[in-house]
C-alpha cells in the first residue's frame, strides 16, 4: 500500500522559504522571471499560511456540532488568512513578513489544540512542528536582513 504523500509535499513546501531565506541573505534580490526576492517570499507566505487557513477550516466540517472546536476552526481560519491579506495589501514587506512568522505560529498553536483534542493525528502534528520551525526560522532569517 502507497504511503501518503503529505508528510513530503509538506516538507517539500518549506522549500521556497529556505531558498528565499538563503537568497536574501546572500544578498540575491530578484529571481529572473519571478521578481524580487522579498515579493516571492511575501506571496509564496501568503499562499501556504492561507492553503493552511483552509486545512483549519475544512477540519471543522466533519467535527460534531458540540464540538468547541467546531466554531473555534472556522473564526480562526477566517481571522488568520483575511489578517494576512490584509497585512500584505498594507504592510511593508519587513512588516508582512513578521506577520507571516505570527500567522505560522498562531496556526502551529491551534494545531496543538487540535491534536490534543485528538482531532489530528501524532504523525501530522510532528510534521507541523519541522515543517513550522524551518519555515518561521527562514522567515526570521529573511527579515533581519532586509
Amino acid at each position: 500500500m502507497m504511503k501518503k504523500p503529505s508528510p513530503y509535499l509538506t516538507f517539500a513546501g518549506a522549500i521556497p522559504f529556505v531558498v528565499c531565506a538563503i537568497f536574501i541573505t546572500m544578498g540575491v534580490d530578484a529571481i529572473p522571471v519571478l521578481g524580487k526576492t522579498t515579493h516571492i517570499l511575501s506571496i509564496y507566505g501568503l499562499v501556504i499560511a492561507s492553503f493552511m487557513a483552509g486545512a483549519h477550516w475544512g477540519n471543522h466540517l466533519s467535527l460534531a456540532d458540540g464540538n468547541a472546536w467546531a466554531v473555534k476552526l472556522p473564526i480562526f481560519s477566517n481571522i488568520i488568512a483575511l489578517a494576512l491579506w490584509l497585512g500584505f495589501l498594507t504592510l511593508s514587506p519587513v512588516g508582512f513578513i513578521w506577520l507571516l512568522v505570527v500567522g505560522f505560529a498562531s496556526m502551529l498553536v491551534i494545531d496543538y489544540g487540535l491534536y490534543h483534542a485528538q482531532i489530528i493525528s501524532a504523525d501530522y502534528f510532528k510534521v507541523r512542528q519541522y515543517v513550522t520551525a524551518m519555515v518561521v526560522i527562514s522567515l526570521m532569517i529573511a527579515v533581519v536582513q532586509l
